[in-house]
C-alpha cells in the first residue's frame, strides 16, 4: 500500500519543480474528459500552481452524453476552460482520406484522440502552456492508450500510479465522488474500458503491484498486451551513424 498523502505532497512538489525548470510563468493545459484521471491531474495542478494557471479543455465529438461531468469538474476547481468540438475536424479528416483505402476500426477509434491532442497543443501554444498527460500506470502497462493521442503530453503526474491508487488520490483531493467512481468508458467504441480490456482494473492493478494474478487467462493476456505495447512508452528509435 502506498502512502497516498505522501504521494499527493510529492506529486505537487514535482509539478512545481517541472514548471520551475520548464516555464516559470507557464500554464498547465489539461484535457478534461470528466473521468478520474483528468480530474485528479487538474486538481494536482491547481494545488501546485494555483487555479489561475490551470486551463481545462473540453473536447466533445458532436454530442457527448457525459459532458456534464467535465463541466462539473472545471466548475468545482474554478479553472478557466474552453470547449473545442472536434466533430467537424474528424469528419473533414475522414472525408479527405483516399477512397480506395478502407479504414480499419482501429484507425477510426484512434483518430479522435489524435485530433484532441492537436487541439490541446493549439490551445497550449496560444496560452503560454504546457500540456498535461493524463495516462495512468494501469493503462500504460497494457498499451491502452493512443500513441500521439492521449499518450502524448509535456509532463505526466499519474503514469506511475494505478487506477486504484488514483481513486484514493481523488478522494484525498476532495473531488466529487461521482467523477472518481465513474465507470471508465473510452467514448469511442461504446464499451467500458474493462470490456475492451477483457479483465478488471482490480485484477490488473494487483498483478502490477504484486505479480499475482489468480486467473491464468487474464495473466496471459496482460503479459501479451504488455509485451506488444512497450514500444508506446519508449523514445522513437533513431539511427546512429558512425561519425
Amino acid at each position: 500500500m502506498l502512502d497516498i498523502e505522501k504521494i499527493r505532497r510529492d506529486c505537487v512538489l514535482w509539478i512545481k519543480d517541472f514548471f520551475e525548470k520548464n516555464g516559470k510563468d507557464c500554464n498547465a493545459v489539461v484535457g478534461i474528459s470528466g473521468g478520474k484521471d483528468s480530474s485528479v491531474v487538474a486538481a494536482l495542478c491547481v494545488e501546485a500552481l494555483g487555479k489561475e494557471r490551470v486551463i481545462g479543455v473540453l473536447m466533445p465529438c458532436g454530442v457527448q452524453h457525459d459532458i456534464d461531468c467535465a463541466q462539473q469538474l472545471v466548475e468545482h476547481l474554478g479553472i478557466k476552460h474552453y470547449t473545442v468540438n472536434i466533430k467537424d475536424t474528424l469528419d473533414a479528416m475522414l472525408g479527405a482520406m483516399p477512397q480506395e483505402i478502407e479504414l480499419t476500426s482501429q484507425t477510426r477509434i484512434n483518430l479522435p484522440p489524435r485530433i484532441r491532442m492537436a487541439a490541446l497543443y493549439a490551445i497550449s501554444q496560444s496560452n503560454n502552456g504546457r500540456v498535461a498527460n493524463t495516462c495512468n500506470l494501469s493503462e500504460d502497462y497494457v498499451g491502452y492508450s493512443t500513441r500521439y493521442g492521449d499518450a502524448a503530453g509535456d509532463f505526466s503526474p499519474l503514469s506511475k500510479l494505478t487506477v486504484a491508487e488514483i481513486k484514493q488520490l481523488g478522494k484525498l483531493l476532495n473531488l466529487p465522488i461521482n467523477l472518481i467512481e465513474k465507470t471508465p468508458i473510452d467514448g469511442l467504441c461504446g464499451k467500458t474500458d474493462e470490456e475492451n480490456l477483457g479483465f478488471t482494473y482490480a485484477t490488473l492493478d494487483k498483478y502490477i503491484r504484486t505479480g499475482v494474478c489468480d486467473d491464468a487467462a487474464s495473466k496471459e493476456k496482460i503479459d501479451r498486451m504488455h509485451k506488444n505495447s512497450r514500444f508506446k512508452l519508449e523514445l522513437m528509435p533513431c539511427f546512429e551513424p558512425e561519425i
